[in-house]
């Protein structure tokens, strides 16, 4: 039975109460909820914040802006997804975040439907990287648990050799290299040879 996903939580970090208030019930009618700071100091304060799926970050703030804020977020290897909202003439700074790894800005006034729509691209980004990383993982234990010569066999495999070339590339008889790609496709948990090197790819890539 696959786990069921918990619901989506957004960070919301802006000093203006009417600003925090306004983009919660936004995110409320889009059966999205919210956690909000009034400051990125409060945040910083709090030791134990939740695990949230998407920011959505001011750039102008009293004490440690946005901008700040991001560049520890970038230094804590902090994952989700960070939208700044920020005024016209902000934009240049916004600009900058992205390529520094932002996911995406919004300019005020934004639209209801404009904010909604990039929080949940940025909450479908976000899980879909956070779910590829975790099937990285499952492989790369997989493959931990061969043997260096099951590994080896997997290479070759992944490389196109058949069971007789491998054999002769690894010095070894045909009905050895034969136990061995068994143990390899059922430590790796591979239903066929397509899906065996599909796997071996994902760990190079």
């Amino acid at each position: 039975m696959t786990a069921m996903k918990p619901d989506p939580l957004v960070c919301i970090i802006d000093d203006d109460e009417a600003i925090r208030e306004s983009l919660r019930l936004l995110l409320y009618a889009g059966e999205l909820n919210s956690v909000g700071y009034e400051s990125a100091d409060a945040y910083l304060a709090d030791a134990e914040p939740p695990a949230f799926d998407c920011m959505l970050l001011d750039i102008r703030m009293p004490g440690t802006d946005g901008m700040e804020l991001f560049a520890e977020l970038m230094r804590r290897q902090v994952a989700w997804p960070v939208i700044f909202i920020t005024g016209h003439g902000d934009i240049p700074l916004a600009v900058s975040a992205i390529k520094k790894g932002a996911f995406d800005f919004l300019t005020k006034p934004f639209r209801e439907g404009e904010l909604l729509d990039k929080v949940q691209s940025a909450i479908r980004h976000y899980r879909q990287r956070q779910e590829g990383l975790l099937r990285l993982q499952e492989i790369q234990q997989r493959a931990d648990a061969c043997t260096p010569r099951e590994r080896d066999v997997m290479e070759l495999l992944a490389e196109g050799l058949s069971n007789k070339g491998i054999a002769e590339s690894l010095g070894i008889s045909p009905r050895t290299v034969e136990i061995h790609r068994a143990h390899v496709m059922e430590k790796m948990d591979a239903d066929s040879l397509p899906t065996l090197v599909r796997m071996v790819s994902e760990l190079k890539n």
